[in-house]
């Protein structure tokens, strides 16, 4: 059994059942949203808040009906969190729809020493989101960022200089962070990552390569 140890902030789960995030980070959420009971329930209660909050004025409310909305909040939640929503193989529900299909629908893209990356279309340019294929022991180039950066895991592992990440982990980068990712030995490293903004790569070739990957 996958154990997830880096889940979204409360933060984040409230702007994505506001709707306010592009639809980059939309699907990146609802992927792991789908692999992650934790995040799977406090989304619901999030969800259900926002719709008692619209259906009531709460200014209208008798004594102890807030108490029992909060309730059903709870039970809401502890439902929504028995119903993961996967999909076949590597892909969980969501992925699957916007890829239309699973692993074998890629169309993988070259980035050299054996990396790939997938750029999946999107609505919107908020954000840029794609798949990325590091082979075991390879590093991605040590890079900051100009926005907002989140990452996925969906198969295998990374590790960088804040921490180790397996499937279903999601790791949050700001402008504040500089890191070196690389895939742990043994099996491939398979990411889903949405990004606000180009890296900053702070060594020459990935600069003069990073018009052409768009990353």
């Amino acid at each position: 059994m996958t154990t997830i140890r880096h889940h979204l902030s409360d933060e984040m789960l409230l702007a994505y059942s506001a709707g306010d995030l592009p639809e980059a980070f939309n699907l990146v959420i609802a992927t792991h949203v789908s692999m992650c009971d934790e995040c799977r329930a406090r989304l619901g209660a999030f969800d259900a808040l926002g719709g008692a909050v619209i259906e009531e004025d709460f200014s209208a409310m008798s004594d102890g009906s807030l108490e029992a909305c909060l309730m059903r909040i709870d039970g809401m939640a502890q439902a929504t969190a028995r119903a993961p929503r996967r999909g076949d193989g590597v892909f969980p529900a969501p992925l699957v729809d916007y890829v239309g299909g699973g692993l074998e629908s890629v169309r993988w893209r070259p980035l050299g020493l054996g990396a790939k990356q997938a750029i999946l279309k999107m609505g919107d340019t908020g954000a840029s989101v794609r798949l990325l294929s590091i082979p075991g022991g390879a590093a991605m180039p040590d890079h900051g960022h100009s926005g907002l950066e989140m990452t996925l895991v969906l198969k295998g592992a990374f590790r960088d200089e804040k921490d180790r990440f397996g499937p279903g982990d999601i790791e949050i980068a700001d402008d504040s962070l500089e890191h070196t990712p690389v895939a742990e030995d043994g099996e491939t490293c398979i990411c889903l990552a949405a990004t606000q903004g180009p890296l900053r790569f702070n060594s020459l070739i990935p600069r003069l390569a990073q018009p052409f990957f768009r990353i």
